[in-house]
């Protein structure tokens, strides 16, 4: 059986979207939905409740994501398993298209859908950055950034290894090598973004402190690595000058987006370098226009 499980804090507004659309069109026997309410204090487990016993829904008084899918994973029946952000949108359909690839190949641990990301109704600056980044390798590639990890069992046994870390996606992507991970255009994944631009360096500021200490952590694995030992550069995914000088040659007309580009990152790193000196890696700086309905 396919297990899904959503951590969610203070999801109220969004959450019932998502299992609306896991729901409608899935088997009644499947598939099996645990939504792991960490810290709430809104109605986020009364309207996961109201989607009936399909749902179960698990009540934890920590406000904390790694914590939530830890108990998330005590409570699934079985895999394929999904680990599913609360505010976004995937389907039944979807969800089967991502199992079905991971059980065609015992080579493939993790997969994750294409994204689509709705950007009417968001500021000129935030359309022109989303333009930029969907375009990029890493982007495109990778497994990050799309709310939606699926993993085989062997795959949820190197996940259940990583540290409590606040790119958890980004560690997960970049846990699998090329030939392990997938990223299925056929299965889609709708990713609502910042709709300002404040809120946009809000989700850019929480990247780069995440990223800062994802890196740290791999610079940790080698310095405790055995001196015989061969420890490989820490995989990254990191937007470089270059990625950015490739665009621009292919399509001379994104030159206004990668200068909105750069400003964000630019101020992300600025806007980082506190959390990162005091090595701050818990306050999550929450987007909370991209949760309107």
């Amino acid at each position: 059986m396919t297990s899904i499980v959503i951590p969610a804090h203070n999801e109220g507004r969004v959450i019932g979207r998502l299992l609306d659309a896991l729901l409608a069109d899935a088997s009644a026997s499947g598939p099996d939905i645990v939504v792991v309410c960490n810290g709430c204090t809104d109605d986020t487990a009364e309207v996961a409740s109201a989607r009936g016993p399909r749902v179960r829904v698990v009540e934890i008084p920590t406000p904390s994501k790694h914590t939530a899918l830890r108990v998330g994973d005590e409570h699934a029946r079985g895999f394929p398993r999904l680990y599913v952000d609360a505010d976004v949108v995937v389907g039944a359909a979807d969800v089967r298209a991502l199992a079905g690839a991971l059980a065609g190949s015992p080579d493939l641990l993790a997969a994750a859908p294409g994204r689509d990301i709705p950007l009417t109704g968001c500021a000129w600056p935030v359309r022109a950055y989303y333009r930029v980044w969907q375009r990029l390798p890493a982007v495109r590639e990778g497994l990050f950034g799309r709310g939606v990890i699926a993993v085989s069992e062997p795959g949820h046994e190197r996940l259940a290894a990583l540290p409590p870390l606040m790119a958890d996606d980004l560690a997960a992507s970049l846990a699998f090598g090329p030939g392990e991970r997938l990223v299925v255009e056929a299965a889609r994944v709708v990713v609502h973004p910042p709709r300002t631009w404040s809120d946009l360096i809000r989700r850019r500021i929480r990247a780069a402190t995440s990223s800062a200490e994802y890196e740290r952590f791999q610079a940790s694995l080698r310095a405790d690595a055995p001196a015989s030992s061969s420890v490989s550069s820490a995989p990254s995914a990191r937007t470089g000058s270059a990625d950015l000088r490739a665009l621009l040659r292919a399509q001379p007309g994104l030159l206004p987006g990668v200068v909105v580009f750069v400003a964000a990152a630019l101020a992300a790193r600025r806007g980082s370098r506190k959390a990162i000196r005091d090595q701050d890696f818990s306050t999550w700086l929450r987007d909370e226009s991209s949760r309107q309905n």
